[in-house]
């Protein structure tokens, strides 16, 4: 365990629940084969019951949320590790933590959960954590020796008829080879398709959602679920056998597979399998459990990490006008991107794909046009810092070469992409990545990969995840695939994994009627108002201007508004919402307030209660709403100010696919 224990001396036992005292009285028995754990509050109770198989159960004030339900890993010839298992010690431990999070959604937040610990005769064990947030267990290894796992067992069953959110793998033929972006399909598990759905997912269980997610997974594969006669039952990508490349990119893939998934060296900790409950949808975006379980920071000091917003070239395929260079990937442009950036206060530019021949796959040789020397002395006499982007094995396979060089150049670190996939290797991958850019102080922003599971914790300077059905897909999507439902679907589900880079910022908006895919001049789905929330509304420490920089300076009073957004914040609470309907987020920075808001593409009044202010402070308050007119041109949008203080109720109106933003400072 990476997390600090305290020992309790006895394990509080609720006494509301007659069902919960049943379960716990019987579990004391020495004759017993169930054994339970229950969270600080009381009202969280995971049974876990060891008999002819291994299983789990969750229960909510003494209501099933979760029946029993197989837990287990495979080992040679089919022989399961814990079906038929004998306890050979079982000990109880509370844990009370607090945990600083550099570039999280919070500064710092205190951990609280109880846990049991079942060490099993023949070197493995289980442990089974329970907090107010959810339930999470892993499996552990003491053994020496070569272990391999050749299949993990987890047969969720959560009821036939449950609703279910599922993001299903794009690659019908490959499933577990793809970027892990898709909307997310609403759907009873009955009627689920028979394809892989990757996490997080979420099982509506009335009482309750419960939302799978996974942490500090370490030299193993990430879960996928798929529906199976009512259940979701996991499964896992195959060790790689041989790899080979891809002619555009040099991207590798996986040629052959094993017929194992994981395998690794004497005693280990296998992934946190986390299932994360919530009672009201403005819980899920502040859950906390990825975060909490994953390995504490291993780099140590992080104050060379500097979050912020990038000036961005890909999304709006370079497009710049009225200049007197031809704009692309050359040296005028980026200077251009730059003088941009500098102008408004942003901190970054990312060279994208092109600055060195993608299809040479030679990360150590800059193309001539960009000037790459001479662009990053320009860049620091502007006070902007460069980010690289490149491929996953293009770096790994030089990397040390690679960081070091780059570094002793002045870049700040490296746009990771095109991972697509989450096998034990991969998993290895990006950990050597992130170890490596550290010792060189680089970050890292990771695209083409798995939602996050805590690495960001242990390596900070992961500064951002795309693992996102982000604007890159208005280039080339249908309207059937709603982005206004899904950016206020995903905020609930996918950002309870951690931070998105979803690439915002689009200065071409189109309402239902109007929108349409362009690939060399892209259109969002919903307003301009909307767009700006998503500085707001996404955990994003390193976030994206996507548009394109004269676009941004033919309306200076929105372009100067949004610049001015922080992407780290102290504290963040969801004021209001509803999972696929709409979204409210307050964030703070010191003793100001951002207030942003999302809708699908309904129409919506909302009234804002300004009463989490401090009492007896009046603040200025400077809003950007949707225009009157946003419903028939999304561009439309208002700027105005107003006092407020504690007492204020601001009624809000969001046009389809709407959106707005309030910066709220102390006057006195």
């Amino acid at each position: 365990m990476h997390i600090k224990h305290y020992y309790a001396n006895t394990m509080r036992i609720p006494n509301k629940f007659l069902l919960s005292i049943i379960v716990l009285v019987s579990s004391l028995q020495l004759s017993a084969k169930n054994y339970n754990v229950t969270s600080p509050n009381g009202r969280l109770t995971a049974i876990v019951s060891l008999d002819k198989t291994c299983q789990l159960s969750i229960l909510l004030d003494g209501e099933e949320l979760m029946a029993p339900s197989t837990i287990d890993l495979t080992l040679k010839d089919g022989k399961q590790a814990y079906s038929q298992a004998k306890v050979a010690r079982s000990k109880r431990s509370s844990i009370n933590e607090t945990i600083e999070a550099p570039m999280y959604r919070q500064a710092s937040f205190t951990f609280k959960a109880n846990q049991l610990d079942l060490k099993l005769k023949g070197g493995f064990g289980l442990i089974v954590l329970a907090t107010d947030e959810g339930v999470a267990y892993r499996f552990y290894q003491t053994n020496k020796g070569t272990t391999t796992i050749y299949d993990e067992v987890a047969d969720y069953q959560f009821g036939a008829d449950r609703t279910a959110w599922l993001a299903y793998s794009t690659n019908k033929e490959k499933p577990y080879a793809m970027a892990f972006q898709n909307i997310y399909h609403e759907t009873a598990i009955t009627k689920a398709e028979d394809q892989a759905a990757f996490l997080p997912v979420t099982i509506d269980c009335d009482k309750a959602k419960v939302t799978l997610l996974e942490s500090d997974v370490v030299s193993y594969p990430g879960m996928f679920v798929r529906a199976n006669d009512g259940s979701l039952k996991a499964e896992f990508a195959p060790y790689p056998k041989s790899m080979d490349y891809y002619r555009w990119r040099g991207m590798s893939y996986v040629k052959e597979t094993e017929d194992y998934i994981a395998r690794n060296e004497g005693a280990h900790s296998y992934p946190w399998r986390i299932l994360a409950v919530t009672e009201d949808d403005t819980q899920m975006p502040l859950n906390n459990m990825v975060y909490a379980l994953a390995c504490p920071n291993k780099i140590g000091n992080t104050d060379w990490i500097k979050p912020g917003k990038v000036a961005w070239d890909w999304w709006n395929d370079w497009n710049l006008r009225g200049v007197d260079f031809v704009a692309g990937i050359n040296y005028d442009t980026y200077k251009y991107y730059i003088d941009f950036a500098a102008a408004h206060g942003l901190e970054y530019i990312v060279l994208d794909e092109g600055w060195y021949d993608s299809n040479k796959a030679n990360i150590m040789q800059p193309i001539e046009e960009v000037r790459l020397p001479e662009l990053i002395a320009y860049a620091k006499s502007k006070g902007i810092d460069i980010v690289l982007w490149t491929v996953f094995n293009v770096i790994d396979e030089k990397l040390e070469e690679a960081c070091k060089h780059y570094a002793d150049m002045g870049i700040k670190g490296f746009k990771v992409d095109f991972l697509d996939r989450n096998d034990q290797t991969a998993f290895e991958m990006v950990e050597r990545l992130a170890e490596c850019a550290a010792r060189h102080h680089l970050m890292l922003d990771l695209h083409g990969i798995y939602a996050p599971v805590g690495l960001n914790r242990t390596y900070p300077n992961i500064v951002n995840y795309e693992g996102v059905f982000g604007m890159e897909e208005v280039r080339w999507t249908e309207l059937k695939n709603n982005m206004p439902l899904y950016d206020v679907t995903f905020p609930y589900i996918r950002m309870m994994a951690g931070a998105v880079d979803f690439t915002p910022g689009a200065m071409r908006n189109g309402t239902k009627e109007d929108w349409a895919a362009i690939y060399n001049k892209p259109i969002s789905m919903g307003t301009r108002c909307h767009q700006a929330a998503c500085y707001i509304v996404h955990d994003s420490p390193f976030t994206m201007l996507a548009d394109s920089p004269t676009n941004y300076e033919d309306d200076e009073p929105y372009t100067q508004y949004i610049a001015s957004l922080p992407t780290v914040f102290d504290e963040t609470r969801i004021l209001q919402g509803k999972m696929g309907e709409y979204i409210v987020t307050a964030r703070r920075l010191g003793d100001t307030w951002y207030i942003a808001g999302q809708t699908n593409w309904d129409a919506r009044d909302l009234t804002i209660d300004f009463s989490f202010l401090t009492e007896g402070k009046k603040y200025k308050a400077h809003l950007l709403t949707d225009g009157i007119n946003a419903h028939h041109d999304a561009e439309d949008y208002r700027l105005s100010t107003m006092d407020c203080s504690s007492t204020t109720q601001q009624a809000i109106h969001l046009a389809p696919g709407g959106g707005f933003v309030v910066k709220l400072k102390i006057e006195n």
